[in-house]
């Protein structure tokens, strides 16, 4: 009967507040998980932004690297650029001045001579202009043949020469710093 007792004793207030407890329970253990669920979105949301900070940070040095290859390879192209700006002039006029060397190799008469030494003198700046910009002669009489900087033309045997060396130069050969603007023409002996 005490049972019952407590049966009848409770009222539809107690029952509200035992509802309450039990919605209150639900709630708090509703904002628990919620919790827990933003949690683990907070989490994953942070993990995303490292990624996405990571991949930043990798393209940005990948650019940065980039771009410190390209202003590389600029500069070195601009070297070249200005090592060699003359090398196209420097062919065209090597044609001149074989031309100046034979005027120079004529005979003239006297009265012709004062014309000789204004070929001469014209000559002799003109040369010294491409030895200023890097332009030499190639070097090679009585020298072993070379083939990188020398073109045999034809052979010939020579008593007391080794064989391979030049004997002759049929036309001179220039070079414009490291560069072969036209190898030399020669005669090597057998």
């Amino acid at each position: 009967m005490a049972d019952r007792n407590e049966e009848v004793n409770k009222t539809p207030a107690d029952e509200e507040v035992k509802e309450e407890i039990r919605d209150d329970q639900i709630l708090n253990e509703e904002e628990e998980e919620e919790e827990i669920v933003e949690d683990i979105n907070e989490e994953s949301e942070v993990e995303k932004l490292s990624k996405q900070i990571d991949k930043l940070r990798n393209d940005y040095a990948r650019a940065y690297a980039d771009t410190e290859n390209l202003k590389k390879r600029l500069t070195a192209e601009a070297e070249q650029t200005r090592k060699y700006r003359i090398q196209s002039f420097a062919r065209e006029i090597l044609p001149v001045i074989d031309n100046l060397e034979r005027a120079l190799q004529t005979k003239v008469h006297e009265s012709d001579e004062s014309f000789k030494k204004g070929i001469e003198m014209t000559y002799d700046q003109l040369i010294n202009a491409l030895k200023n910009e890097g332009v030499e002669q190639i070097d090679c009489l009585n020298k072993p043949f070379d083939a990188n900087l020398e073109q045999a033309i034809m052979q010939e045997k020579r008593e007391g020469v080794e064989s391979g060396v030049v004997i002759e130069i049929l036309q001179k050969g220039y070079v414009l710093k490291d560069r072969i603007l036209r190898p030399a023409m020669v005669k090597i002996s057998e």
